[in-house]
């Protein structure tokens, strides 16, 4: 009777824990062009809520193609967010539960990024002529607006994912082009629906923002853009509090990958430090000598450069999780 008792208390505990998760809409007037430690929370959430959000695209223009900024910041962010509990040198957890298109319409821009090609190549990289596409939410295909005179057939697949994620840095505001551990300017196709983001904490509630919607993307973001639209968004937030583990720069997980991002200003570093970051990632929740994971990582590992149009160049070190259920794991004392 005593055990069935414990287990009851149990159970209704769990209940009561489910019952205090909230369900929340939350519709931004105001939106902010940098990451800032200063700016005023927006809304105060705890981890376990599921919030339910929206966001202008690159330009300010909202899901009714109407314009919500002044205009001036590029990457407009909605947020942020406080999150209960959350404090300097915690990890907190993103797991996107929604990211989809809300309008049928998108805006790229007419040019190559100059890291993309040789110099003797005309780059058309003072043309900011805008190039509307139309999106087919129904089969998730777009294609140009103008008829080029080859492109009267094409379109592509769209896959819908966010642009910008990130929390306030340590020390001052930095704009929403850019970014660093903090998060930022990601441009990482796979930051997308289901994923989970991990950032740490450097200010009491972290202060999340996000923004800068893309219907899609290809590898670089090198036309200075993605195509870029308005977002719906769903998301859930949880806060990893063990001090033993460090977080110098972001991860992101999906079912398939596990993904260590590295951003520097020059490739070469950017691919040490993500590769640093998966290396770290294998070692903390497998326990690889390093032996050990020149093996794992050098036989399996993917490299993605997700972005060379910003500030940061920025190279994803990814492996499948298939690989490493293939691993002997053992306790950790």
């Amino acid at each position: 009777m005593k055990k069935y008792f414990v287990f009851l208390l149990v159970i209704l505990s769990q209940i009561t824990f489910g019952q205090n998760k909230k369900s929340i809409d939350f519709y931004p007037t105001t939106f902010y062009g940098t990451f800032s430690p200063e700016t005023k929370p927006a809304l105060s959430i705890s981890p376990g809520d599921t919030i339910y959000t929206e966001s202008v695209d690159a330009f300010g223009i909202d899901k009714n193609g109407k314009q919500a900024t002044d205009g001036k910041s590029v990457n407009p962010l909605t947020g942020p967010f406080y999150i209960r509990g959350a404090s300097k040198g915690d990890i907190l957890v993103i797991t996107f539960t929604n990211i989809a298109l809300n309008r049928p319409s998108a805006i790229s821009l007419v040019r190559f990024v100059p890291r993309s090609l040789p110099d003797n190549i005309n780059l058309l990289k003072d043309s900011f002529i805008p190039s509307e596409w139309e999106l087919d939410l129904n089969n998730m295909t777009g294609s140009p607006k103008v008829k080029y005179d080859h492109l009267h057939n094409f379109y592509i697949v769209l896959n819908p994912f966010l642009g910008d994620v990130g929390v306030a840095p340590s020390d001052s505001a930095i704009a929403s082009t850019d970014a660093g551990p903090y998060g930022g300017n990601f441009d990482f196709s796979r930051l997308t629906t289901s994923s989970k983001l991990y950032l740490p904490v450097f200010h009491e509630g972290a202060l999340l923002y996000m923004g800068d919607g893309h219907a899609a993307q290809g590898d670089g973001e090198i036309n200075l853009t993605a195509l870029e639209t308005s977002m719906n968004i769903g998301f859930t937030v949880q806060l990893i509090k063990d001090k033993k583990v460090k977080l110098e720069f972001p991860r992101i997980e999906d079912e398939t990958y596990f993904m260590a991002v590295g951003l520097d200003t020059t490739l070469d570093n950017a691919l040490k430090i993500a590769t640093k970051g998966l290396l770290d990632w294998l070692q903390q929740d497998y326990q690889l000598s390093l032996e050990e994971a020149t093996q794992v990582i050098g036989s399996s590992i993917e490299y993605r450069i997700a972005e060379i149009a910003d500030p940061k160049v920025e190279v994803v070190a990814m492996i499948k999780k298939a690989i490493l259920k293939r691993l002997t794991k053992t306790s950790q004392n």
